[in-house]
């Protein structure tokens, strides 16, 4: 197998504005310079004519780049921002839901490289770089071929059930269809070449080349999330309802391998609030900063935190978010919970409405103004009125993200206690094989 290249969304807006940095071929021609495409009734405006797709083409793949000016990062973070970003590869513009597309095709190794020294910071450990590679080469490589999959059959890939009483809705892959996976913290996060790659990131990469994860001869879909809280969540927790073999629940530590069910509310209760030993049960500044980069250094209480909210904070934030009017908020009340004590099922209880929401990003994206860092908590109410309305609502909550696969944190405490790469991946992803790709 020849190194595969891979479709990356960037940039989704009426107009784009780049910069050739070099000569680039199109359709026999070499352009450079500033370059403007612009939507025009479903097809893309360029130099006073009208196309269907664009491709921009580098003559010298190795060292040609480009440059998409005002690319929105952290899209709905709460570090949300504009840069100008640059690319390696080749920049393929497309027309989709009245916008235009900018996507680059690039080499899967140029782009693991670019992902890894932006999802990871530069103080990263190699051992921890290394898995890291590992991982994002799986998932990429995955998600590649399921999107063959579902445009080749034109499976109905269907993301959500809703019914009166009900909105279970799960966020994966249901908006992309015309490029592999785009820029953001959706799929990974990818800046090509804006910022450089540092030298040890380029060593993790050429050091397990074409390696991936895989089980049951498939490659695995190896997700990976900032901290579990102590405990491996299960992927149909979070995702459509399919169990894989290598992503089980288990305790996040070496020496402690008993995990209770945490689908059970009081043991889950337990669990969230006290502190168990875990891998990614630490404050270690030299550590998280491995993990974190400057953005989301602004707070460090990920293995357990808090959250207060007033009524009206609440039943404001709830009615924007959703878009749903369940009036005054009387209660968040679990109903189902994953491996991880995760919250799958939440039914929210309002005076005008009630309902249950899941899965778990379905429950963050609604009880914040960005993203809650886990659906892994529990809720206090504080004086309840006469008619039964708390006037606060404080949500004590575990770990960040999904906590589905690989935990970053725990995996940088891993390389810091000395486990090597391989070690670390088979302690996140159980039962899978290590192997190579091409060359």
């Amino acid at each position: 197998m020849k190194e595969p290249k891979v479709h990356v969304g960037i940039l989704f807006e009426p107009q784009i504005e780049f910069i050739l940095l070099n000569p680039y071929r199109l359709n026999g021609m070499e352009i450079s310079g500033k370059q403007v495409v612009t939507y025009n009734e479903g097809r893309i405006l360029w130099n006073g004519r009208l196309y269907d797709e664009l491709l921009f083409e580098p003559v010298n793949e190795a060292t040609d780049a480009f440059e998409l000016l005002d690319v929105t990062i952290g899209i709905n973070f709460h570090w949300e921002r504009k840069e100008d970003q640059r690319f390696l590869g080749s920049l393929k513009i497309i027309v989709e839901n009245k916008k235009l597309t900018g996507i680059n095709v690039i080499h899967v190794e140029d782009y693991l490289t670019s992902v890894i020294s932006s999802e990871m910071s530069a103080t990263a450990s190699l051992e921890l770089l290394e898995a890291h590679a590992v991982i994002s080469r799986s998932w990429l490589l995955a998600q590649i071929h399921k999107n063959k999959e579902i445009t080749e059959t034109q499976a109905e890939y269907s993301a959500f059930t809703q019914t009166d009483e009900e909105l279970i809705r799960w966020y994966d892959r249901e908006d992309h269809t015309r490029f592999d996976v785009c820029a953001d913290d959706h799929c990974q996060r990818y800046q090509g070449i804006t910022r450089a790659s540092t030298e040890i990131v380029k060593q993790a990469i050429a050091a397990t080349r074409g390696q991936v994860l895989t089980s049951g001869g498939k490659i695995c879909d190896a997700r990976f999330s900032k901290c579990c809280g102590g405990a491996f969540e299960e992927f149909q927790y979070c995702w459509e309802d399919v169990k894989y073999p290598y992503l089980l629940k288990q305790r996040d530590s070496k020496t402690e391998t008993t995990l209770p069910d945490l689908t059970q509310e009081a043991k889950a209760e337990h669990w969230i609030r006290t502190s168990p030993e875990a891998f990614c049960n630490t404050t270690d500044k030299k550590v998280l900063s491995q993990v974190l980069n400057n953005y989301d250094q602004e707070t460090t209480d990920f293995y357990r935190w808090k959250v207060v909210y007033t009524q009206e904070e609440l039943s404001a934030l709830i009615l924007k978010r959703s878009g749903i009017d369940y009036g005054q908020i009387i209660d968040l009340v679990p109903i189902a919970r994953g491996t991880s004590s995760r919250l799958w099922k939440l039914k929210i209880v309002g005076t005008k409405k009630t309902l249950t929401i899941g899965k778990e990003l379905e429950i963050r994206r609604t009880l914040s103004t960005s993203h809650l860092y886990s659906s892994a908590f529990v809720v206090d109410k504080e004086d309840i009125s006469p008619e039964g309305i708390p006037a606060r609502f404080i949500l004590t909550g575990a770990g960040w993200g999904h906590g589905v696969g690989l935990c970053q944190i725990g995996a940088a405490v891993m390389g810091e206690q000395g486990y090597k790469y391989d070690a670390i991946l088979l302690h996140y992803y159980v039962g899978a094989s290590i192997e190579k790709l091409y060359e």
